[in-house]
């Protein structure tokens, strides 16, 4: 079976009845349909302080051959729940545009799935289009503004503020608009980003409550005045409107498991662009309502869980418990240079040279922050004995626990192995946490830091006008704020064909950027992009409804 047509077997429960499960009074659930809700976080006042454990999971370098992250933190979730724990998840929602494009949907897969899985990878509860109404309306008003008399002076070669879609759409990543005539606009160069990469959607996930939301916004740079100073959307008055439309979405996002554990999706930014976290809202929900609770971070450990790390426990004051590194040997053999066609057959050769790309994940976590860390291998039927030996030999040189997880195919019970090393974990003797960089070093600093501490490389080479704009950013006084890097999620440098753990590389920072809502420092490396495209033969081709609304394709 597919996933979708697994999913579509699921004899799902009321959502009433998984509020209940997770602690949740009947009059703080805001039903959206019968299997998905609103939560609203009143439903924690009164509640005991203290917070369940907290399990991050991230994995490996992503290559084609797939790693299955987030199936892995839902079939955890449902391990844990097997041998007895209370647990909640807390994971990101999807973006249409790898919907759509690569990636298909990212609700899980197999028998380790958060239903109803087409509601969740599409519209959902429209959370992703109240950011990007919000994320347009600032930017109307500002060109608005412009068209207005421009009180604000606003330099129009000078406009970082761009439009956003939910979709993978080339064509509108560099565009001129404002065109035909005087009371069309002001001419000017503009373009779009996928919503995702939206600063209005950082801003969503970190925001703890509207107030807080509100000063964020407040806080957002639309550009510069002709005297070089920044303009915000507080200057725009956009800031009540702009909260106004992100009012309802602010509120976690209550679904289940296949096996109707809790789980809270809400939010998603991406990792390579942004920090690849879902809300702080909805993981300190979790937190609130659960013994255990598992969440994930976007992409390797190199992005999604050093940002999660670095930003996200920095500004939530969070700090995992336990951290779980999913990988394939199937991916790992990629990394060692063997073709995705020849995967199938055994090569402890190929695995040699593809394992350090686990190994300086997993020494990262214990060495860099200092957290105690497990080793999930999702098995195919294809790995050998030969081969998963040496895998375990390898992580135990390190003093990490490598553990076969088979959670597509069985679920919970696939992970209850998983599981129970995680409780050991959650409750041993901890080392105190660190971050890999200290807020009161310069821009520069921290970026190396990143590179050299985390990444592998030998350091940094900065262009003339990230050096300018680095300078610019520290005497307007951002310079004390955490750096996000954007680079290729596909290698540890910035260099996508790098694969493994290269070493002695030397990373280009492009441009430096800031998110002053959001509060970090956005680093450009590479070519990323902030807004993909599709392939030649995108996963939409395959998407299709029949007469009686069932949806097929989706994956």
């Amino acid at each position: 079976m597919t996933d979708i047509e697994i999913a579509q077997a699921c004899q799902m429960q009321p959502i009433g009845e998984i509020a209940r499960r997770a602690h949740i009074d009947e009059q703080f659930v805001e039903p959206y349909g019968r299997y998905k809700a609103k939560i609203n976080p009143a439903a924690l006042k009164g509640r005991p302080e203290k917070d369940g454990r907290l399990i991050l999971v991230t994995a490996i370098t992503p290559t084609p051959a797939g790693e299955g992250k987030t199936t892995t933190t839902i079939g955890l979730g449902d391990g844990l729940r097997r041998i007895g724990k209370d647990v909640t998840i807390a994971l990101r929602e999807p973006s249409l545009g790898p919907v759509f494009g690569v990636k298909g949907g990212a609700a899980g897969g197999g028998y380790a799935q958060v239903v109803p899985m087409e509601d969740i990878n599409l519209h959902f509860t429209g959370d992703f289009h109240a950011i990007g109404a919000a994320n347009n309306l600032l930017a109307a008003m500002l060109d608005n503004h412009i068209q207005q008399g421009n009180a604000l002076g606003i330099d129009v070669r000078r406009i970082t503020w761009r439009r956003c879609v939910d979709m993978n759409d080339r064509q509108l990543r560099f565009i001129v608009d404002g065109m035909g005539g005087k009371s069309n606009g002001v001419p000017r160069e503009d373009g779009f980003d996928i919503t995702v990469a939206s600063e209005i959607m950082a801003i969503f996930c970190l925001a703890t409550s509207i107030d807080d939301l509100k000063a964020r916004l407040s806080r957002v740079i639309v550009g510069y005045n002709f005297e070089g100073k920044p303009v915000t959307a507080g200057d725009l008055k956009a800031v009540g409107a702009m909260t106004a439309l992100l009012k309802d979405a602010l509120w976690p996002n209550l679904v289940q498991t296949l096996e109707g554990t809790p789980a809270f999706v809400h939010g998603g930014p991406f990792a390579n662009i942004a920090h690849g976290c879902n809300s702080i809202s909805a993981t300190k929900m979790a937190l609130r309502l659960g013994e255990y609770t598992v969440t994930e971070a976007g992409f390797g450990a190199d992005l999604g869980a050093e940002k999660f790390l670095d930003i996200k426990c920095r500004q939530a004051g969070l700090v995992p418990d336990a951290v779980v590194v999913v990988a394939t040997i199937r991916a790992l053999k990629m990394h060692g240079g063997k073709a995705k066609q020849e995967l199938g057959t055994e090569d402890l050769e190929a695995l040699e040279r593809g394992l350090p790309n686990l190994l300086r994940h997993v020494r990262n976590i214990k060495t860099v922050y200092h957290l105690p860390c497990v080793v999930a291998v999702n098995r195919f039927p294809t790995d050998t004995q030969k081969e998963v030996d040496l895998l375990i030999e390898r992580c135990a040189q390190l003093g990490v626990k490598a553990v076969l997880s088979d959670v597509w195919a069985k679920g919970g019970e696939g992970a209850i192995e998983l599981a129970n090393e995680v409780v050991r974990l959650c409750e041993g003797e901890h080392e105190a946490f660190t971050f890999s960089y200290e807020l009161d070093a310069t821009i520069e600093e921290k970026i190396e830091a990143v590179v050299r501490r985390v990444y592998g490389g030998s350091g940094i080479a900065v262009s003339p006008a990230a050096r300018r704009q680095m300078a610019e950013l520290t005497e307007l006084g951002f310079g004390n704020l955490p750096v996000c890097i954007a680079k290729t999620q596909y290698s540890f440098s910035d260099d996508p064909k790098k694969l493994g753990a290269p070493e002695d590389f030397v990373m280009t920072v492009r441009n430096v950027k800031v998110s002053a809502g959001a509060g970090f420092i956005v680093v450009l490396t590479g070519d990323i992009l902030t807004m993909p495209g599709l392939p030649k033969h995108p996963a939409a081709e395959n998407i299709d409804v029949d007469s009686e609304g069932r949806i097929s394709g989706l994956f």
